[in-house]
């Protein structure tokens, strides 16, 4: 069985399935995006960013090549950091669970440690990323 894990885990299609389906959220967020901007402008406005179609743009730009980085394993730490830069600065932005009452309190701060998650498999995806490279000073 250990053999048949290994060979999977080194096939070109299950890397590709993986980076796929780790950046799913994002990549499906900016086709949305593209495919809606009117509303992915309105989330930017709720969310008091201004001026919201800047922010549209520039999120939608930051989920589509952050992802298309990892999917295509080419710069994968570069779309790892911006992801994960984006996922955390949505969290007081978009997700300030601590000045809100139960339970939108509580729901809110599962989305938040769902992006804390995400932002380590961003890491993970980072780190393996430079060892592919083989570049040492990227390397812990």
């Amino acid at each position: 069985m250990q053999d048949i894990v290994h060979a999977l885990l080194r096939t070109a299609w299950f890397g590709i399935l993986a980076r796929s389906v780790l950046t799913f959220v994002f990549w499906s967020a900016g086709l949305f995006g593209v495919l809606d901007f009117e509303g992915k402008t309105a989330e930017m406005a709720a969310a008091g960013l201004s001026p919201p179609a800047l922010f549209a743009v520039a999120v939608t730009f930051v989920q589509l090549g952050g992802s298309a980085l990892i999917i295509a394993n080419r710069l994968a730490w570069l779309g790892a950091g911006a992801l994960g830069v984006f996922l955390a600065l949505a969290i007081p932005i978009a997700h300030p669970f601590w000045t809100m009452e139960e339970p939108q309190r509580s729901f809110t701060f599962y989305i938040v440690m769902e992006h804390v998650s995400l932002i380590g498999g961003l890491m993970v995806v980072a780190v393996l990323g430079a060892r592919k490279t083989g570049s040492r000073e990227m390397v812990a």
